[in-house]
């Protein structure tokens, strides 16, 4: 977990560890692989199988169903597409699993509440089971109760795939349910663009 106020960069080191933003100086490497010594082809391949992507605004497509929305990862990356196997089953049994009602599942992501968007964004994270998955302060539009049973159900998909969680609060009380936490504070950030 990475703890910080606002502005003490945990966002920008989330979009260098995503190869969406280059470091000016050092070396950013995820998995082995040095972000900055390869194409921006080879990071944007990178992200799409290695990396799922909880957003802190969800970004779903509004008039795209659920299952579209969650399924949208896997028509970039062919490696998630095999591993997903029949992608509308894996895209529907996730959404189930992750307490969204069974009734939605064709309804238009435009139309849900606020906590169903955000599941439909952690199913989206989760297909095709990418090794690390990224949630920038996912629960800061959910109330105090709807943060925990939100977490627990991250944390119980996130078990069951076996995948690293990388998430970004500015709230010290989530600390203890991860393995690691780091705090960021007067650090100075400097990048350059994506090239």
């Amino acid at each position: 977990m990475l703890l910080g106020e606002s502005g003490s960069g945990k966002s920008t080191l989330l979009s260098m560890i995503c190869g969406t933003v280059l470091a000016e100086s050092g070396q950013v490497s995820v998995d082995g692989q040095d972000l900055g010594a390869v194409s921006s082809g080879a990071r944007d391949r990178y992200r799409v199988e290695k990396i799922g992507m909880i957003f802190q605004q969800f970004n779903l497509l509004p008039f795209g169903s659920v299952l579209d929305n969650v399924m949208l990862p896997l028509g970039f990356a062919p490696e998630r597409r095999g591993r997903a196997g029949h992608a509308p089953s894996t895209a529907k049994d996730l959404c189930l699993a992750l307490g969204l009602p069974e009734e939605v599942i064709s309804a238009k992501a435009a139309t849900l509440s606020v906590g169903q968007q955000q599941r439909v964004a952690v199913a989206r994270a989760l297909i095709g089971q990418p090794p690390i998955v990224i949630a920038d302060e996912p629960t800061s539009a959910l109330d105090a109760g709807s943060q925990q049973a939100f977490l627990d159900l991250l944390f119980e998909q996130v078990r069951a795939f076996g995948t690293t969680l990388l998430m970004v609060s500015h709230d010290p009380g989530m600390a203890s349910r991860f393995d690691r936490v780091l705090h960021m504070q007067d650090i100075a950030v400097i990048t350059r663009p994506n090239q």
